[in-house]
């Protein structure tokens, strides 16, 4: 039976451990004796840490002590042990006096080679500082690891060299990074390949994630992440649409648990789609998402560059929530599905700096995202005919959330018209 957590067995009621007498101790430790030394004709033991770390070659050097040579080690090895067993034999036959006079010639014999051992170390030491004040070797560090060379104008993390979060000494070639690996997840449309669904029934999901997201509390970041996932699963795999809202619960399963610090267990999210299915289903359409993304589920999304090149023109508060007010509602428009990330979150802050007369694309913007305005204008004019669009009384989700007040109300400004866009884009 096993015994109780947090509890130490215990002797039964009245049993005694009988203490070990002297005699059995002598006898143990005699036993031990006995079975250390090895029979008569048996093979010497082997010391199998030895052998297998070489740690009899170690040689371990003091401070202050210099290093013993090869060869008075090996002459101190050899003259000893010789001296030692000489010392033996004519302990046994001479008397107390001739014992000490053996002595004295022993410990002669035994300091000679560590004269011999400190005459050769201080031959050897003018060669060991020649080779210590001789120049280290110039070491060259590849192109590619060089860090990037960022003009004092376009410098944008040099106030953030005490904040080690931000990462300052490598943010940009962070995002160079991400920027680049987009192409790795480029998307077109792919409602002709899902016979049971349309480009309304995947809005009506998005607005139901942005209430899950509400709901819950997540990052924007996974909000974001939960609907990439969801496209490139659904760019591969046909869906039914009665399972459609099994494959938004589970990809945002997925994405808070790479992206939250306590993420929502699978019970919530069985309990938000109104048990519409069952524990099994869900995990196993986890497993079929993570299969057929290859787990390669670190996908860029334009919310992060949003934030990076809001930074660059020190947007206030208001405009950035502007411009994720834009960038959460083209989630909606499958027009705007293939479009990068990054060059999509540049024609959401393109579109609010101009709508809060800040200005256009500055050459700072053009430096950390790589656009040039020209670039931008093929998005930006989608962005207006989206916003210019009658908003959807069955989906209002995006735009009852940034009505709020923590959101400065954004969902409420006039838009902005598209002459002004296009002489911005000009600029």
């Amino acid at each position: 039976m096993p015994l109780p957590r947090g509890k130490k067995s215990s002797v039964a009621a009245g049993s005694r451990i009988p203490k070990m007498t002297a005699t059995e101790n002598q006898e143990e430790g005699l036993q031990v004796k006995r079975s250390s030394s090895p029979p008569h004709g048996a093979p010497k033991k082997r010391t199998a840490f030895i052998d297998i770390t070489n740690a009899h070659k170690v040689q371990i050097s003091l401070p202050g002590r210099k290093k013993e040579t090869a060869k008075s080690t090996a002459k101190k090895t050899s003259s000893v042990p010789i001296k030692k067993q000489a010392n033996l034999k004519k302990s046994s036959s001479v008397s107390s006096e001739g014992t000490t006079a053996e002595k004295e010639r022993t410990e002669a014999a035994e300091v000679k080679p560590c004269e011999e051992a400190q005459e050769e170390a201080a031959a050897a030491a003018p060669v060991e500082e020649l080779v210590a004040a001789a120049p280290p070797a110039v070491r060259r560090v590849p192109a590619h690891l060089q860090r990037q060379q960022i003009p004092e104008e376009f410098d944008i993390d040099s106030e953030n060299s005490e904040d080690s979060y931000m990462c300052p000494e490598y943010a940009k070639d962070i995002f160079d990074y991400l920027k680049r690996r987009e192409e790795k997840f480029v998307l077109c449309n792919y409602m002709p390949k899902q016979p049971s669904l349309n480009p309304e029934m995947r809005a009506i999901l998005i607005d139901w994630l942005v209430e899950v997201q509400e709901n819950f509390e997540l990052y924007h970041e996974t909000l974001y992440l939960a609907v990439k996932m969801a496209d490139h699963f659904l760019s591969q795999t046909p869906v039914h649409r009665e399972m459609l809202q099994l494959v938004g619960s589970t990809a945002m399963l997925i994405a808070s648990k790479f992206e939250e610090r306590s993420p929502p267990c699978v019970d919530d999210f069985l309990y938000i789609c109104d048990d519409a299915y069952k524990k099994e289903e869900l995990i196993s359409m986890e497993a079929n998402i993570l299969q057929t993304l290859s787990f390669d589920i670190n996908i860029p999304i334009p919310y992060r560059f949003l934030r990076r090149y809001a930074k660059c023109v020190s947007a206030g508060m208001d405009t950035l929530t502007l411009a994720r007010y834009y960038c959460e509602l083209s989630l909606m428009d499958m027009e705007l599905v293939p479009e990068r990330g990054s060059l999509l979150a540049s024609a959401c802050l393109l579109v609010a700096l101009v709508t809060k007369e800040l200005g256009g694309w500055s050459p700072i913007l053009q430096f950390h995202s790589g656009y040039q305005a020209t670039d931008l204008a093929p998005v930006v004019r989608k962005l207006h005919v989206m916003l210019a669009a009658p908003p959807d009384d069955k989906m209002r989700a995006i735009r009852n959330k940034y009505s709020h007040k923590v959101f400065f109300e954004v969902a409420s400004l006039p838009l902005v018209g598209i002459d002004v866009l296009e002489n911005a884009l000009l600029q």
